[in-house]
């Protein structure tokens, strides 16, 4: 999404890494706070040095973005796979029994969802599960809150944030400029789907009318 807003407009784009996602960051120890802070510092700098701000928020960070938001004078809100909700455990579960499948093929190795949710269950401790619990009812109550025009995007076929999670933010909202785009056959990735160019495109229109 970075890439393909820096490739067709001339925007200032900051993308932080947020504590503990460093490469060969470890997420023990690290609290909600500090991913708060870490996109409070990037945005105050794009406050002090851009006309207007526009924030875009992917699964955990859709939650950071809507906090943004709620504290700043954020001009346009785009909220991808945003994580008000958690586990889509039916989407889930035929993820699985696909993976079980390439599995007895010998080809789980090649497949991208295979090694995500391996680097997940390998790289994510109990505490930092807690803290983004703790993140999103800190989130939550703010959402009426938000005037902002908002585009929320979510996938289908997403094991990880279920539907229900786009639909509970869009009726939460206090935006009356707020839409919904649902891609049907994207998984959590919603940025790798098949459609991705499809979906820059409608984020780039909303974020440039």
């Amino acid at each position: 999404m970075a890439e393909y807003l820096r490739g067709n407009t001339n925007w200032k784009i900051v993308v932080p890494t947020l504590p503990g996602h460093e490469e060969e960051g470890s997420l023990q120890g690290i609290s909600y706070i500090e991913w708060m802070q870490c996109a409070e510092n990037a945005l105050q700098e794009l406050v002090r040095d851009c006309e207007k701000v526009y924030v875009i928020g992917f699964s955990m960070g859709g939650m950071i973005a809507c906090h943004l938001a709620s504290k700043y004078p954020v001009d346009k809100l785009v909220l991808l796979s945003a994580a008000a909700k958690y586990i889509h455990f039916r989407q889930l579960i035929l993820d699985i029994v696909d993976l079980v499948k390439e599995a007895a093929k010998g080809q789980h190795q090649q497949n991208e969802l295979f090694l995500r949710y391996k680097n997940k269950i390998q790289k994510t401790p109990l505490s930092a599960t807690i803290q983004f619990r703790t993140l999103v009812a800190k989130v939550i109550p703010l959402l009426e809150t938000i005037s902002t025009p908002t585009l929320i995007a979510q996938g289908g076929l997403d094991g990880i944030v279920p539907p229900k999670s786009a639909d509970f933010i869009y009726q939460h909202l206090s935006s009356q400029d707020k839409k919904m785009i649902h891609v049907k056959n994207a998984k959590h990735l919603i940025c790798h789907c098949d459609e991705n160019e499809k979906l820059f495109k409608k984020i780039h229109s909303f974020l440039s009318s």
